[in-house]
């Protein structure tokens, strides 16, 4: 978002009306926050300077500076000695563990977050080699292959392919929502999965999408998920922010030590 964009945003959204409570750097504050949390203002964004933006509201420019500091109080802004003021591309991490099998969805919202997709790619076609002899099918078994770009508080964490039987998702092979929600809905959720942790490098594209820069570190995730009949329900690849997780898992010392 630039300046202009910023700026129109910001008055369409309102910092005087009646029905808004609190002093007028506290709205700026919370209209900001909100940008920031809609994934509107990306990290590492610069925000006009206090003047700049103070003249373009028609606002005190205490105001705003009482505003950006509340912001780098809480971490959402930061001061760059020099160029300004920007949005934070400090990102808080979250403990990941490895022995609990969740949707990204489920996972975010016990966090107290908001989860979100954006959809990348979504096709339903035969199944390539690989696909088929991870999955047991078929190759004229269609299978729902979706690419998505994963938010939280519209912040993006993952890029992820997954790739589902559709004679598991019946109806709801559309792709939207939480694809473990849809298969069980559907009689089809996942009980057990293997996983594969892989580091990696992220190539331009990727980094783009997860706002970080080319050649920052990320996990490679590779699931493979089993029903209670040990039928293979789902494959998905992700590759996570570096970042952002720490996978966490407990070990206990073996029988035979």
């Amino acid at each position: 978002m630039d300046r202009t964009s910023l700026i129109a945003e910001l008055n369409r959204r309102g910092l005087r009306g009646e029905a808004l409570a609190g002093p007028l750097y506290k709205r700026l504050a919370q209209a900001l926050t909100s940008l920031i949390q809609e994934g509107l203002l990306k990290p590492g964004t610069a925000l006009p300077g206090e003047r700049d933006l103070a003249e373009a509201l028609e606002l005190g420019r205490v105001t705003v500076r009482t505003a950006y500091r509340e912001l780098m109080a809480s971490g959402a802004l930061e001061s760059r000695h020099g160029s300004g003021t920007f949005v934070s591309s400090k990102v808080e991490r979250m403990e990941q563990s490895l022995w609990r099998l969740s949707s990204f969805s489920a996972d975010m919202r016990s966090r107290g977050r908001l989860p979100a997709a954006r959809i990348l790619s979504r096709e339903v076609n035969s199944p390539s080699p690989e696909e088929s002899f991870l999955l047991g099918l078929g190759g004229d078994e269609p299978v729902l292959r979706l690419d998505r770009l994963r938010l939280a508080d519209g912040l993006p964490l993952a890029i992820e392919r997954a790739v589902v039987p559709v004679k598991f998702l019946g109806d709801d092979a559309g792709g939207e929502g939480s694809l473990y929600d849809a298969l069980a809905a559907n009689g089809h959720r996942p009980v057990r999965a293997l996983q594969r942790l892989t580091a990696v490098t992220l190539d331009a594209s990727y980094a783009a999408m997860l706002n970080v820069k080319s050649g920052a570190p990320a996990l490679l995730i590779e699931r493979v998920s089993r029903l209670e009949d040990q039928r293979v329900v789902e494959y998905t690849r992700s590759h996570y922010r570096g970042d952002a997780y720490d996978f966490v898992a407990e070990l206990r010392i073996g029988d035979d030590l």
